[in-house]
This record gives structure tokens, C-alpha cells and sequence, in this order.
């Protein structure tokens, strides 16, 4: 058993003897294999990085030469430069030298200059002394052998340089005007024609009487009453001239109040109805109607604002606006009137850039005193400023208020506007009746201003006083001249004279010369 034992042991021992020289023999064949391999590899990197070294190289001497290259173009390039900038240096050099030599030479003759300057400076002050002496003397000579001190001929100098350079002046103003008149006729024209064309109102001529028709005759018995005692309480009530004559149908009412006019009217028509004609009956009527009237008027005026698109107006300027329909200025209902200043006035005032609500608000504002003019003194432009003032209008209204009868100048296109469109709505044609006295007198200081400038032969005022033809002397007055004095004369009648719309000057000058062949 020991002996088996021994003899597999010796076995395994020479076994692994022999597998051991065996591995190792393997192992040895092995390693010499990979040390040739890696030797071959070796050589291979070698060869490849002896390649990319000769390849750095040949690389490095190409940067080298164009490196070299690139310096030596530089260096020609600014050598080149040094050398055109040193010439230039050297010309300027040169340059400045020469200007250095003559600012020195300038210098000497600026001194001299200098010098002979004040020489004659002084010999300049010396003469004027000397000549101041001799104008002296020389005026003294002349007071003496004229007779007229300095001023005095100072005087007569001047205004006869004034008469000689008055036809120069003339001839500038007169070119000047029309330049302007040609730049300002279109634009004006255009902004009137519209104004005009897209504003169509309702002409009506206003009259001092008012017709009652009635059906009976017998009525004007019943009107007059027992003694007169009817009609005598009607006119002092009513404040009209009641006229009964034989007109069959018809009663007169004559006031120059439309007011009470319209109320006298309203009443008489009443009482033709009822048929019920007493004292006390004319009484209850009359406050009855009244009454009526003045809620009338209040909402005439508030249907007005209302048209015109206005708002927060005062209620006792609604009511006076109300009570202008029965007002009339030159036979011109005023509320009409108004109403027409209102939509012109709106219309310019848009062209032109302005308010239009507000020149609306002037225009309707504009006459509002005449509806106080019947109970307080005063002009109606006072009156009317006061009552906007008091209910707090705005002040291009008052301006306007003031403006449209030249009481102040227009300070706003909408007090323009105002101004523009009652002259428009006052000066069309059928607008208003004057009485005749004041129409002859109107005439009259027309034509007596024109007569009064040098130089007029005759004056005729025509087309109702709206047109003045000035025949002036063709040998005291030249062109230039009859346009100074067309200016003149209408400034002295805007000044002197009160007339609705405008008048148109005429300076006619008229040269005939005759001669015979014999």
C-alpha cells in the first residue's frame, strides 16, 4: 500500500517536472516571437518619425524663407515711406522758414501801417475839430443872412426830403399792398365763398306793423269799447298803437317793440275769439299771455342751443337768447341776425384752424345786449359784455362781443371769425333798412372826408353809401400818391364814421391832353 503510494507520488513529481520544462520551453519560443515583433514595430515608428521630422523641417526652412520674405517687402515698404516722409518734412521745413521770414517782413509793415494809422487819426480828429468849427461858422452865417435858426431849417430840410421821398414810399406801399393783396385774395375768397355757400339762412324783412285779420267788422266797435274805453286799456297795457281805420278785415298794430308787438298780437287775436271784450277780460288775457310768452322764450332760446350744439350756457343767457327773436337792429331780426354770425362764424373758424363750437358760442353771443337795450342805457356791446362777464363766458366770447364794433381788436380766429361773419350776415343785400336822416348824414361826412385831402376836386357817394368815387387833381397827385390817399381816406371813415358792412374807395386820377393842328 505504501509502496503504490510512493510509486503514484514519484509519478506526479516527474510529471510535473516534465510539464514544467515543457511550459517553459513554450514560453521561451513565445517571448522570442513577441521581442521580434516588437522590435519590427519598433523600427517602423522610427522610420515614421524620422518622416515626420524631415517633413517638420522642410516645413519650418518654407515659414523661414517667406517669413524672411514678408520682412524684407515690409522693410523696402517703409523705407520707401521714411523717404517720402522725410522730403516732405524737408519741403515743409523750407515752407515754414519762408513764412517765418515773411510774417517777420508782414509784422514791419503791419507796425508801420500801424503808425501811419494813427497819423492819420490824428490829423482826421484835427480836421473834424477844424470842420465842426467851420459848420459852426457857416450856420451861424446862414441864421443869420436866412433869418432861421438851426432847427427851424432843420424843419424845412426835412420836410422837403419828406415831399421827395413820399413818391418812393407810395410806390413801396403800393407794391407791398398788392404782393399782399395776391397772396391773401385766394385764400380769403375761397373761406368766404364756402362759408357763404354752405350756410343758407332764412331772409325775412322785419316790419313796424303786425295785421290782425277778422271775420266781422262789427268786432271794431266791440275793440274800441264804450268811450274808447277798451282800446285805451289795450295800448296802455300792451304798449302799441292800435290803428282802426276803414281797411275792411284787418287791425294795425304799430310798435317798434317786437316784442310787445307780438304779445299785443297774440292777445287782440284771443279777445277777436273769445268775443268777450272788457277791461278786466284785457287784463287776465294780457298776464296770461305774457306768461306764455316768456316760457316761449326760454325754449326758443334752449331749441337754439340745442342746434347749435352748445353746451352749459347759462339759463338767463338761454332766455335772452330767446328774446332776440323779438329785437331787430336796421329792420334785421337780431335772433336771425345772430343765428347767421353763429353758422358763418363756425364755418370760417373751421377753415382757418379755429374752434368752431366756441366761434358758434361768440357768434350767437355776439348781440346778446340787444335784448337788454330796451331796459337798461347803454350800448348793447357794454350791455353784452357785462351780462357774459357776470355769468363767467369765456373770454374769446367778451373779445368777440367787443371786436365786432371796433371796440378792441380781434384776438383769436374765432373773434376774427365773429367779426368777419356779422359783416357778412349785416352787409348782404335786403339785410337791414336805415332811417333816412341818418343814411343822408352818414353820406354826407363820407363825402366831406374825401373833400378834405389836398390835392381832391369832387367826391360822390354811390350804391347807397357803400361805394365813394374820389376824382382827384392828376397834376398835384401821381399813381403812387392815389393809392396812399385811398388809405387815408378809408382809415379817417373807419374812424369817423359808424356804417354797417363796408365801403369801397375809388381814388380816380385822369390825365387829358389836348392840343389843335392848324
Amino acid at each position: 500500500m505504501i509502496l503504490e503510494f510512493s510509486i503514484a507520488g514519484g509519478a506526479a513529481l516527474f510529471s510535473g517536472a516534465a510539464g514544467y520544462f515543457v511550459a517553459k520551453k513554450i514560453n521561451d519560443a513565445n517571448y522570442n516571437i513577441f521581442l521580434e515583433q516588437a522590435k519590427a514595430k519598433a523600427k517602423a515608428i522610427e522610420y515614421e518619425a524620422e518622416l515626420v521630422l524631415k517633413n517638420a523641417n522642410i516645413k519650418v526652412q518654407e515659414a523661414e524663407i517667406g517669413a524672411k520674405k514678408r520682412f524684407d517687402e515690409k522693410l523696402s515698404q517703409l523705407t520707401k515711406e521714411h523717404m517720402l516722409k522725410m522730403t516732405d518734412l524737408e519741403k515743409r521745413e523750407l515752407q515754414v522758414k519762408e513764412d517765418l521770414k515773411k510774417a517777420g517782413t508782414e509784422k514791419a509793415e503791419v507796425a508801420k501801417l500801424k503808425k501811419e494809422a494813427e497819423q492819420l487819426m490824428e490829423e482826421g480828429t484835427s480836421l473834424k475839430q477844424d470842420y465842426q468849427e467851420k459848420v459852426k461858422e457857416a450856420l451861424s452865417i446862414l441864421e443869420r443872412s436866412a433869418g432861421l435858426t438851426e432847427a427851424e431849417a432843420k424843419e424845412v430840410v426835412l420836410k422837403k426830403v419828406e415831399e421827395k421821398s413820399r413818391a418812393d414810399i407810395a410806390h413801396t406801399v403800393r407794391r407791398l399792398e398788392e404782393e399782399a393783396k395776391q397772396d391773401a385774395k385766394r385764400r380769403v375768397n375761397y373761406i368766404l365763398a364756402q362759408a357763404t355757400s354752405r350756410y343758407a339762412g332764412d331772409f325775412a324783412a322785419e316790419r313796424l306793423i303786425n295785421v290782425v285779420n277778422i271775420k266781422d267788422d262789427e268786432l271794431k266797435g266791440r275793440i274800441i269799447g264804450k268811450e274808447g274805453r277798451n282800446i285805451k286799456t289795450l295800448e296802455m297795457l300792451l304798449g302799441v298803437d292800435i290803428i282802426i281805420d276803414d281797411t275792411p278785415g284787418a287791425i294795425i298794430l304799430s310798435s317798434f317793440n317786437l316784442y310787445r308787438r307780438a304779445i299785443a298780437t297774440k292777445v287782440i287775436q284771443l279777445l277777436v275769439e273769445d268775443g268777450r271784450i272788457q277791461p278786466a277780460r284785457i287784463e287776465g288775457i294780457y298776464e296770461k299771455v305774457q306768461e306764455e310768452f316768456e316760457q316761449t322764450v326760454i325754449e326758443e332760446g334752449e331749441n337754439i342751443i340745442i342746434d347749435l350744439g352748445l353746451t352749459k350756457v347759462h339759463p338767463e343767457l338761454v332766455k335772452l337768447i330767446g328774446r332776440l327773436k323779438y329785437r331787430a337792429s336796421y329792420g334785421q331780426n337780431a335772433l336771425g341776425h345772430s343765428l347767421e354770425v353763429a353758422h358763418l362764424a363756425g364755418i370760417i373758424a373751421a377753415e382757418t384752424g379755429g374752434d368752431e363750437k366756441l366761434a358758434k358760442r361768440a357768434g350767437i353771443l355776439h348781440d346778446i345786449g340787444k335784448s337788454l337795450t330796451h331796459e337798461f342805457a347803454g350800448s348793447h356791446v357794454d350791455l353784452g359784455a357785462e351780462v357774459c362777464k357776470r355769468y363767467k363766458e369765456h373770454p374769446v366770447v367778451i373779445n368777440a362781443i367787443y371786436a365786432h364794433h371796433g371796440h378792441e381788436e380781434a384776438t383769436s380766429v374765432e373773434s376774427a371769425a365773429v367779426c368777419a361773419a356779422d359783416t357778412l350776415s349785416a352787409a348782404r343785400p335786403g339785410a337791414r333798412r336805415e332811417v333816412l336822416e341818418s343814411f343822408l348824414k352818414r353820406v354826407q361826412d363820407i363825402e366831406e372826408i374825401a373833400k378834405s385831402k389836398e390835392g381832391i376836386k369832387q367826391a360822390y357817394a354811390i350804391n347807397a353809401g357803400r361805394e365813394i368815387r374820389v376824382i382827384a387833381n392828376a397834376k398835384l397827385v401821381n399813381d403812387d400818391e392815389a393809392v396812399l390817399l385811398a388809405k387815408e381816406i378809408s382809415q379817417e371813415i373807419e374812424e369817423k364814421v359808424q356804417y354797417p358792412g363796408e365801403i369801397k374807395v375809388h381814388v380816380i386820377r385822369e390825365v387829358r391832353a389836348v392840343h389843335y393842328a392848324r
